[in-house]
Order: C-alpha cells, then sequence, then structure tokens
C-alpha cells in the first residue's frame, strides 16, 4: 500500500512539474509581460552573467528565436521626422547588436527603428538600482564586416525603410586613433550608402579622449567633415546626421553645441549616452565600477538634458531621448520634453522582449488621456505657449553604432556599434 502510494506521490510530482514547465513555456513563447519582468528575467539574472546573458539574447534574436508579439501600432504612434517614417517612436539603444546580427529579430519584436567589446568583465547589472554600469566601448566585428552583412540585407531593408522602419548607424572613433576625424569620415563613406540616418557619437565614456570632441572648436571642426563627406555620397540617399550628446555637460557645454549644430545644420541630436556619474541613491554593491551608467538612475538627467537642447534649439531640432526609458509614462516624459523618438537598453535587460509592447501600450493611452492624436503633437508640449502652439517633428529607426579599424575597416550595428575591439 505504502508503495504504491509513493508511486503515485512520484507520478503526481512528474506530472505538476510537467505541468508547469509547459505552463512557463506557453508564457514564455507569448510573451506574458509580468511573467517575464517578475519570473523568467529575475531567474536569469542569478543564475547568467551579464556579458554571457547579452550575448546569449542577441543570438536568440538574430535567430528570429523572439516571443509572439500581436501587438498592431496605430496610427497614432507614427512619426515622420528628418525625412524619415517610423511606425513607432521606441527604438533599441546602440550598444544591444553591436555586430549587426539581431536587426530583423529586434523589428520583430516590434521596435520602430534599431541602433547599432575592453577586458571582461565589462557590464554589470546593478540590481538593486534596475541598471546598468558597461565599459564597452565601441568595439564590434569591425566595419568591413558590418558592411558586408548590411549589403546582404540591403533589399531587406528597403523594404523595411519604406515600411517605417528606418535603419541607423552610429559612428564612433576607435580606441587608439589618432585621427578621430579620419576614422568618422571613413565610417560614412563606408556606411553611409547603407544608412536611413547617422549618428556621430562623440559621448562614450569608454573611448579616451572621446568627450573631448564636445568642445565648440573640435565640434565645429569633425561635424563640418562629418557634413562634407555625407554631402559627397553618391546617389540620391544622403542620410540625415544626428550628433549623440553625454548628460554630463555644463550650461556653457549645452549652449555650445546647440550653437555649432544650429550653424552647420545638423540634422538632429541624441540625447544622452551614459552618465560617469554615480547618483548618492545607488544601493548596489557594484555601484563603484568604472564605465557608464544607464537605467533607471539617469532617466531624470536624460530628461532634463532634452529640455534644455529643446528649449536652446528653439524645438527646431529633432531629439532621440536615450536614458531610463523602462515604461510608457518614461517614454511621455522625454517626448514631452522635447523628443520625438525614445531609446531604450537597461529596461529591456531586466524585463525582456515584452517590455516594447508594454511600453507602446502605455504611451498610446497616455496620449489618449491627454488630449493628443498623435506623438507629434505632443513633442515638446512641456514647452507649450500660452497660445497652445506646438514644434511638430519627427525623425529615425534602426540604428547603427561605427567606426574604423586601422585599415578604415570596423563598425557596430542594431543600434548596431561599429568600431575596433581594443
Amino acid at each position: 500500500m505504502a508503495g504504491h502510494l509513493k508511486k503515485q506521490l512520484k507520478d503526481a510530482v512528474k506530472i505538476i512539474s510537467s505541468g508547469g514547465l509547459l505552463f512557463a513555456s506557453y508564457l514564455t513563447v507569448i510573451g506574458d509581460e509580468q511573467f517575464y519582468a517578475n519570473q523568467l528575467m529575475p531567474l536569469m539574472q542569478r543564475i547568467v552573467g551579464a556579458e554571457r546573458a547579452h550575448v546569449f539574447a542577441v543570438k536568440m534574436i538574430s535567430l528570429g528565436l523572439v516571443p509572439l508579439n500581436r501587438y498592431k501600432d496605430p496610427a497614432s504612434l507614427e512619426v515622420n521626422v528628418l525625412g524619415l517614417r517610423f511606425k513607432n517612436p521606441i527604438g533599441i539603444a546602440a550598444g544591444f547588436d553591436k555586430h549587426g546580427e539581431a536587426v530583423d529579430g529586434l523589428y520583430k519584436l516590434g521596435f520602430g527603428f534599431v541602433e547599432d567589446g575592453n577586458p571582461k568583465p565589462r557590464v554589470f547589472r546593478l540590481t538593486a538600482d534596475n541598471a546598468i554600469i558597461n565599459r564597452y566601448g565601441f568595439n564590434s566585428c569591425g566595419m568591413a564586416e558590418a558592411q558586408q552583412r548590411l549589403k546582404a540585407r540591403e533589399e531587406v531593408q528597403q523594404e523595411q525603410s519604406n515600411a517605417g522602419l528606418p535603419l541607423g548607424i552610429n559612428l564612433g572613433k576607435n580606441k587608439l586613433s589618432q585621427d578621430a576625424g579620419a576614422d568618422y569620415i571613413q565610417g560614412v563613406r563606408v556606411l553611409g550608402p547603407l544608412a536611413d540616418y547617422l549618428v556621430v557619437n562623440i559621448s562614450s565614456p569608454n573611448t579616451p579622449g572621446l568627450r573631448d570632441l564636445q568642445g565648440k572648436t573640435e565640434l565645429r571642426l569633425l561635424l563640418h567633415m562629418v557634413l562634407k563627406e555625407r554631402d559627397a555620397l553618391q546617389g540620391e540617399r544622403k542620410p540625415p546626421v544626428l550628433v549623440k550628446i553625454a548628460p554630463d555637460l555644463t550650461a556653457q557645454d549645452k549652449q555650445d553645441i546647440a550653437d555649432v549644430i544650429t550653424e552647420l545644420g545638423v540634422d538632429g541630436l541624441m540625447v544622452s549616452n551614459t552618465t560617469i556619474s554615480r547618483p548618492e541613491t545607488l544601493q548596489d554593491p557594484q555601484k563603484s565600477e568604472v564605465g557608464g551608467l544607464s537605467g533607471q538612475p539617469v532617466k531624470d538627467l536624460s530628461t532634463h538634458t532634452v529640455r534644455e537642447m529643446y528649449t536652446l534649439t528653439k524645438g527646431k531640432v529633432p531629439i532621440v531621448g536615450v536614458g531610463g526609458v523602462a515604461s510608457g509614462q518614461d517614454a511621455m516624459d522625454k517626448i514631452r520634453a522635447g523628443a520625438s523618438l525614445v531609446q531604450l537598453y537597461t529596461a529591456f535587460a531586466f524585463q525582456g522582449p515584452p517590455v516594447v509592447t508594454k511600453i507602446k501600450r502605455q504611451l498610446e493611452q497616455l496620449l489618449k488621456d491627454q488630449g493628443f492624436s498623435s506623438i507629434s503633437e505632443a513633442v515638446g508640449a512641456d514647452h507649450r505657449g500660452a497660445d497652445g502652439s506646438t514644434q511638430k517633428q519627427s525623425f529615425l529607426k534602426e540604428t547603427v553604432n561605427v567606426t574604423t579599424d586601422d585599415k578604415g575597416l570596423a563598425p557596430t550595428v542594431a543600434g548596431i556599434s561599429l568600431n575596433k575591439t581594443s
């Protein structure tokens, strides 16, 4: 009798375990937001290191192994800016897909645009603060390989771009480069023909000397060269150029940057990169690691910088807001401050793929609740005058990070990052 009861108990445990596994698998496939945020992602973070998890995620997405995405972008989320159409304003920040491997998979997850490594470990989770510190820099497979990957899917990308899913390429200098200008020019020349827009990244805290390029004289010289090279590209396609800046800028720095981009006719701004500051509110034991801090702790600093740059450029320069976007409200705060588009990264790492749909769904509802019929109507709403007038803007979609190696060929993508590994 006891033996029979023991066998029944074992069978019951097997059935319950199998049922639990099947149910967990079902929730994984359908992309259940609560399951990912509260169960699956915390479990993965406990058993898999941050950098290995990043590599694994890129690989899975590159293979198209992503949760089902049934959300249909409503017309209210469409954005038209920089001469481009975006089905929705939510993008993945540069640095996630540094080798341009997962572009199509990221689109499949619902992103409206994608922007595409330092001795290990190079990335640290600050779980207690919903933040990440990374010191990746611009490491990537190299410009030649990135160009080859992008060229191979050029026709596919043209279809995506026509459907409102642009591809951006983020350019940066190599860590040991003695001629930053030459690195950026090579990036424009090699990858410009494959991009819907280009980002001049002068704000990564992990590349020595890079942030010095934010100085007024240096920035004017660099952007003059980049714009001249962009204008010299063959064919009708002349991708708009944006500048990605740091949140750790003085008031004079911000004024100088606004003056230069206005003077030269730069097409847009990305605000902002990670911060080198460490807020006193940080609690995680790894808070002192060297690198750029992203996630919730940088949210307010980034949004404040978006608001300031919108004011300094009189609302005439489209802005992509980056930093601490983890909800529809976070996105709306940046949009009302002056951003036409937003990007996320850290929230994707903590909440998983369903965060994309969550943010879009919440943003759609917030637009209705606040009386806006479109994203463009909400852009800069916090600056709106007494007459209710507001600036309407639109912008980018998928991005790639790029830099050149010693042979002049080395970048990144999805956000793609294209630079030489150092």
